[in-house]
């Protein structure tokens, strides 16, 4: 009975109790079930497997492609992803044009020579390279707007926030008269159904108008000065190069000065100085450029001068236009440091890091 017991639970088949075929023995079963078993273990997917592919899975949702690669494409300056052009050392080291600019205009500065920050290669205008590659690679990856919290493509988040965006901040159509009102551009029909500005009186929004006839009336001035400067007598156009030299003081600070140029029959030089001829323009984050006229001739009556400093057909410098006025006599033959209008910083970093500046001089006399 014991033997029948095993052998039913073994192999449940029905089995055959005539006396020509004997009942199998549990000895006999045994290496037959331990077979069996060898051949399910063979064939079986190990547990060290499944467990990889659950592990992998895993890791694939919590880090996603774009965020490793922003760790990757970054700036290695400012760790951030760059918005414009990439430039990269000799050693493939990557740098945003704004922090590239940066360090050239800091060595400058310093009278050193650039290096990457990341490996201390040697790098200049010439040498670096810019990486398209990364440039591209940059503008698909996803970036957030600001306003709606949803991502889109770098490449096309600028004319989302600026044109598609329903979250984004909007003024409302009577801000030429005082309404302050501002907010998302979807609440802004809503807003501007109920606005009271316009039921206003004249009275009441005068000072809004006067700000905006400020505006108006300080633009109008600059040019109907160009204007009249443009029926003066004796007018002339420089193209000036202005190259960087040191002083022999013992912190040596950084000018720019050009090549004698002649104009109005006499002999002229520009020179220019950083942040106000400050003594350490490395530390401070805000930067500009000012700039004097000097009069290398001898005068032998005052002259009276207006110039102004604009973008030239060689340069690429950003400037807005203003105009400066300056008696010269024999006393006085250098005009005061008058501000170069630059901008912003960034602009100015851009020109410590070209090699020289290159920009149009205007002089008109009568």
């Amino acid at each position: 009975m014991i033997e029948l017991n095993i052998n039913e639970d073994i192999n449940p088949s029905p089995i055959d109790m005539s006396d020509n075929q004997p009942i199998p023995s549990s000895s006999e079963s045994a290496p037959q079930f331990m077979a069996e078993a060898a051949k399910q273990e063979e064939f079986a997917e190990p547990d060290i497997k499944k467990r990889k592919i659950s592990h992998f899975s895993g890791d694939e949702k919590k880090y996603k492609l774009e965020d490793r690669l922003g760790g990757i494409l970054c700036c290695a300056v400012c760790l951030d992803l760059p918005r414009a052009a990439v430039y990269q050392c000799s050693n493939g080291h990557l740098m945003c044009a704004g922090c590239f600019t940066h360090v050239l205009a800091d060595a400058r500065l310093r009278d050193e020579t650039a290096t990457c920050p990341s490996c201390r290669v040697e790098i200049s205008k010439t040498s670096a390279t810019r990486n398209l590659a990364v440039e591209n690679a940059v503008s698909e990856l996803p970036a957030e707007c600001q306003y709606c919290n949803k991502q889109f493509p770098r490449n096309s988040l600028v004319r989302h926030e600026e044109a598609e965006c329903e979250e984004r901040i909007s003024g409302c159509k009577y801000s030429r008269i005082g309404c302050p009102w501002r907010g998302p551009l979807h609440e802004r029909s809503e807003h501007e159904k109920e606005c009271v500005h316009p039921n206003r009186s004249g009275a009441d929004v005068m000072e809004a108008l006067k700000s905006i006839d400020h505006q108006m009336n300080e633009e109008r001035m600059l040019y109907d000065s160009i204007f009249d400067l443009l029926g003066y007598d004796k007018i002339t156009i420089n193209d000036v190069q202005l190259k960087p030299y040191r002083t022999d003081e013992f912190v040596h600070r950084l000018f720019y000065e050009s090549s004698r140029f002649s104009a109005l029959n006499y002999q002229w030089v520009v020179k220019a100085r950083i942040n106000n001829n400050q003594k350490d323009p490395t530390q401070s984050s805000e930067r500009d450029m000012s700039y004097q006229l000097i009069l290398k001739s001898k005068s032998v009556k005052p002259l009276s001068l207006n110039y102004i400093a604009l973008r030239g057909p060689v340069g690429d410098i950003n400037v807005k236009p203003r105009i400066y006025e300056f008696e010269f006599t024999e006393q006085n033959y250098e005009t005061p440091f008058v501000k170069l209008p630059l901008p912003d910083t960034p602009e100015c970093n851009r020109l410590l890091a070209a090699t020289t500046i290159n920009f149009r001089l205007i002089m008109f006399s009568k």
